[in-house]
C-alpha cells in the first residue's frame, strides 16, 4: 500500500516570519519531495500565504516537523496522510 503524507501550512505575517519558517523548512528539507508556496500577488503582495509540502519522513519526524512550524506565532500545519 502506497501513502502520501502532506502538509499545509498557512502563514500569516509573511513578511516578519518569513525567515524563522525557512529555517524550519530547511531543517526538515531532506524529508520535503514536493513544495509549493502559494499567495495573492499582482497589485498587491499580500501578507498571508499557504505553502503545500510532500513529505518522505517518519511519522515522528513529520510531527516534530508540524510542532516546530506550529510553534511560530501566526504560523498553523497540518498533516494528511492518504494511502491507496
Amino acid at each position: 500500500m502506497a501513502c502520501f503524507n502532506i502538509m499545509a501550512v498557512a502563514v500569516n505575517h509573511r513578511i516578519k516570519n518569513a525567515t524563522e519558517v525557512q529555517n524550519v523548512l530547511t531543517k526538515y528539507g531532506c524529508i520535503i519531495s514536493v513544495r509549493l508556496g502559494l499567495h495573492e500577488a499582482g497589485n498587491v503582495c499580500s501578507d498571508s500565504g499557504i505553502i503545500i509540502l510532500q513529505l518522505v519522513g517518519s511519522r515522528e519526524e513529520i510531527n516534530s516537523f508540524a510542532e516546530e512550524l506550529n510553534a511560530i506565532q501566526g504560523v498553523q500545519a497540518k498533516t494528511i496522510e492518504i494511502c491507496s
